[in-house]
């Protein structure tokens, strides 16, 4: 907890924000010396020096602007860490055994509010959206237990981890690392303003159709003790990102012309673009092949063959 609740974001040309309803104030004139960070380290550089610099934010008398009349950037463009949970998940078997999982993903794969996913040429057999919530550090945490792991949170953001199936052999890094597949924003609320994480609903929509829309509650460990396991492995340092995994059962394709939206309240929501320049078309909706292959996976049952929406251009 950092004492206040309150939305803290990057606007125009990487400007520290205050976002209060549909009013920004921009904080430039307050914070010179995170001014002089280079432009994707400024939320990060406050929020690890937010003792010195909170009174700054909180007794702004900087003017106000119209929300719609800025841009939003990605709040944390290039985390030093981009940890993502991976089979987080029970998938609403409630006796799931879940064990902690995270990977890397590279910090080069983050985007913005109103930014494009560009696909890339691999020969993917789909590419997949996924809607999650994330926690954004606020002090170092280093082999600390789940009782500790809370006040350590700054704050939470929307992400969605896109993926290029079957690419990586494995290896989500190959499948989920390309440029432009980590979409986040649109600014953090800082953790005052969620009392329970696992209270929350994520939900993600591909043009009007809602694909996810599943609670946090079904998360297969608690928030804070996925935040000690990853701290167990290697320092969480202020800024780093860590999104929390997925339920797959609404996952469904993304492609060429698609506008993907995220909503996670009272966080807020965003969209993002995508681009194909190949133009290649699966089926629409859920993809019910992956669910099923998850939900085999969660009961421990023979995977079988692994199946994906089909592509219908070929």
């Amino acid at each position: 907890m950092i004492g206040r609740a309150m939305k803290l974001g990057l606007v125009n040309d990487y400007i520290p924000a205050l976002i209060e309803g549909t009013s920004v104030k921009l904080l430039s004139d307050d914070l010179p010396e995170i001014m002089a960070l280079p432009p994707h380290a400024r939320l990060a550089g406050l929020i690890e020096r937010w003792d010195i610099f909170s009174s700054r934010v909180t007794d702004t008398v900087s003017p106000s602007v119209a929300l719609g009349s800025v841009i939003l950037r990605a709040p944390l463009p290039r985390p030093a860490k981009l940890l993502c949970g991976q089979l987080s998940f029970r998938e609403g078997v409630a006796e799931a055994k879940v064990k902690p999982a995270f990977f890397l993903k590279s910090s080069t794969s983050v985007i913005g509010p109103g930014e494009t996913v560009e696909l890339p040429t691999v020969d993917a057999p789909v590419f997949h959206h996924e809607a999650e919530l994330a926690v954004v550090i606020g002090k170092r945490a280093k082999s600390i237990t789940p009782a500790e792991a809370m006040d350590h949170v700054f704050g939470y953001t929307c992400f969605m981890d896109m993926s290029a199936r079957g690419v990586g052999h494995g290896t989500s890094f190959q499948d989920k690392s390309y440029d432009t597949f980590g979409p986040m924003g649109p600014w953090v609320l800082t953790a005052d303003s969620v009392p329970d994480p696992h209270d929350l609903q994520v939900r993600l929509w591909v043009d009007d159709e809602l694909r996810q829309d599943y609670p946090m509650s079904d998360i297969g460990n608690p928030v804070a003790d996925l935040i000690a396991y990853a701290s167990s492995i290697a320092a969480l340092e202020p800024g780093d990102v860590l999104a929390l995994g997925v339920n797959h059962q609404g996952i469904g394709p993304i492609q060429d012309g698609d506008t993907v939206r995220i909503e996670i309240e009272p966080i807020g929501g965003f969209s993002v673009k995508v681009k194909d320049v190949l133009g290649r078309r699966w089926e629409r909706g859920v993809d019910t092949r992956l669910a099923e292959v998850v939900l085999r996976m969660v009961r421990g049952e023979p995977l079988g063959t692994v199946e994906f929406s089909p592509r219908l251009d070929r």
